[in-house]
């Protein structure tokens, strides 16, 4: 989604759409550390804009929003991505994530993702179900297409040990974990699904930093996120977050590296939610 220069920073910022609105925190191998009852998920629309930043050049690349509504014990999610119109001509994104979440444990009873990136096409669907320890999702739909082929679909069963989440689910797991009892340099693992694989994922708490928004600074906890296989290899880039310290809890910045430049996602504000 970049206006200069390589296709690959394009492919690089389109990756992250998804990835950065839905970081995740959930815990696999120890406790999970959490406000409990102190924080709950409110009826809200949360807007960001994305921006790419090289040098002197700082370009707003597109926007994302996610849109909370409770119904009873469960909530549903739904998060959009889109290129800006200007970034369309160079790579085109439009990407959907939707989801229904329990609103006590934070954990999925369902996962769709929607994406039109460069051509390409890919739709996937996941409907989870646990027993004791033990997560299963059955990806029920995983749809593929690049450029002008036809659609692929396949159907496959992910696994894990231990409570697992989404990249939706997870966005909202980790506003409630208390940061404020974590010593920096502290790191907990988690697992995530996504439509086709399971990642582990390390969670490393930097320590509180300021984050400026509209001329004003805003204390935030500063977090780093690492991507890797069960075997230790890593399978996506490193990205970093700073989430207010206040009762809201909100994603204020997220930030990601690119072969060229990065990309940042700024909080721009809160909308009305129906």
């Amino acid at each position: 989604m970049m206006t200069m220069i390589i296709k690959s920073s394009l492919r690089g910022i389109r990756s992250r759409i998804g990835v950065m609105m839905s970081l995740a925190v959930l815990l696999l191998l120890q406790p999970v550390t959490a406000f409990g009852d102190t924080w709950k998920v409110p009826p809200e629309n949360l807007t960001y804009d994305v921006m790419y930043k090289w040098g002197l050049i700082n370009k707003k690349a597109g926007s994302v929003s996610l849109r909370t509504n409770l119904r009873g014990d469960r909530f549903h999610a739904r998060l959009t991505g889109a290129t800006a119109p200007w970034a369309d001509r160079f790579y085109k994104v439009r990407d959907t994530l939707a989801g229904v979440i329990d609103t006590r444990t934070f954990l999925p009873h369902s996962y769709e993702k929607i994406a039109y990136e460069g051509g390409d096409f890919s739709h996937d669907e996941l409907i989870f179900s646990r027993s004791g320890n033990s997560t299963s999702a059955d990806v029920i739909h995983r749809r593929k297409r690049k450029k002008d082929t036809q659609v692929s679909e396949t159907r496959k069963e992910l696994q894990a040990a231990g409570v697992t989440l989404d990249m939706l689910s997870s966005f909202y797991f980790m506003r409630q974990l208390d940061y404020a009892a974590m010593k920096k340099g502290q790191a907990v693992k988690v697992n995530i699904f996504s439509g086709s694989k399971k990642e582990l994922l390390t969670i490393h708490f930097q320590g509180l930093e300021d984050v400026r928004l509209d001329n004003r600074n805003y204390p935030a906890y500063h977090i780093t996120f690492t991507f890797t296989t069960d075997s230790g290899k890593t399978s996506s880039d490193n990205m970093d977050a700073w989430i207010s310290t206040d009762s809201s809890r909100i994603p204020l910045l997220l930030e990601g590296k690119l072969p060229v430049g990065k990309v940042r996602c700024f909080y721009s504000g809160t909308m009305p939610s129906n």
